[in-house]
């Protein structure tokens, strides 16, 4: 199981500093999240001040661009890392894409699973020379003259994660990604009852199987009161969107979603927090030493994930 490490409240500036010392802490990946700042653009100077490590989006907003722009910058960053760089998309909610990003919102698997599939496309087109044609219900790509061709990427196409929760989405993962990656708001029995047989019926559709996927965890985790106190907050807020309700309903908690959604509409976040309950936590979260924290992941995860992405508090790597 490969180690990773993210970042989401991160500049353009110290993102370089954060990724250098990832790769001196001995982690495989480092991977930013598409929040207040663009991650392609960190990633680069992250690029620059790295050699090892693997540097990711988790995630870029798919439906914020569009696949021409993505494989570009792809692309580029590909180039630039020396083959290290690795593609992570997500779809983010209705609300964010129509009236943050202006951009349009329908049907968001079968969008997504197109967007892919264009990606990819473009990116053969450069790679062989063959005439791009591209013609999608959402996307159509079918001009590339050579002033705009960059050509072969002597490293390859960059692997492609989605993200998701829903089972449509995680289908569509299995079925055109190279990975997945989990959601935080994620526990161990929702991973093996609902995501890993969607992605099966994703591979299956492929005609493929789980051997060679790669399936990233990103896993809360606590080492002390005040990294509890802000999972709990996180469990809350992600608890309150209604795209995310399968999580709880699963574990007979439908009711706390009702209860969590109707405070935040009111911007009760502190009552919202207390709604997590010590049951509900530990699901969500694995609590410890950063010692013992390390064999909790393993333990709930070890046999299902390829790499591992602890959120909260520090985590040793097995051996160190």
């Amino acid at each position: 199981m490969k180690l990773d490490t993210s970042a989401v409240d991160y500049t353009p500036a110290d993102a370089a500093t954060l990724a250098k010392s990832a790769e001196d802490r001995g982690y495989d990946g480092f991977w930013l999240a598409e929040t207040k700042h663009d991650p392609f653009l960190a990633l680069a100077g992250a690029a620059a001040a790295t050699g090892r490590i693997e540097l990711g989006t988790a995630i870029a907003v798919a439906f914020a661009r569009n696949p021409m722009t993505v494989a570009v910058t792809a692309n580029d960053l590909r180039l630039l890392t020396g083959g290290r760089f690795n593609l992570g998309l997500g779809s983010q909610v209705e609300a964010h894409i129509t009236k943050r990003f202006a951009m349009p919102w329908s049907r968001p698997a079968a969008r997504m699973r197109e967007f892919v599939l264009a990606v990819r496309a473009i990116w053969h087109a450069w790679e062989t020379g063959e005439r791009l044609a591209f013609r999608g219900e959402f996307y159509t790509h079918t001009v590339m003259t050579p002033f705009f061709d960059p050509g072969p990427n002597p490293h390859g196409t960059a692997p492609i994660y989605l993200a998701g929760v829903g089972e449509r989405m995680t289908e569509v993962a299995g079925e055109v990604a190279d990975g997945f990656l989990c959601h935080n708001f994620t526990t161990e029995r929702y991973l093996r009852e609902v995501t890993l047989p969607a992605l099966e019926r994703g591979r299956a559709k492929a005609g493929k199987t789980l051997e060679g996927f790669e399936i990233s965890g990103p896993v809360f985790t606590a080492t002390n009161d005040e990294e509890i106190a802000d999972v709990r907050r996180q469990i809350a807020f992600y608890g309150s969107t209604p795209a995310y309700r399968p999580v709880l309903d699963l574990h007979g908690w439908g009711e706390l979603h009702e209860d969590l959604h109707r405070l935040s509409r009111r911007q009760r976040w502190a009552e919202m927090t207390e709604l997590v309950s010590d049951e509900v936590l530990h699901e969500f979260c694995v609590v410890g030493t950063p010692e013992t924290v390390t064999g909790g992941l393993m333990d709930r995860y070890g046999d299902v994930v390829t790499r591992i992405s602890p959120v909260g508090g520090v985590v040793q790597r097995p051996g160190k």
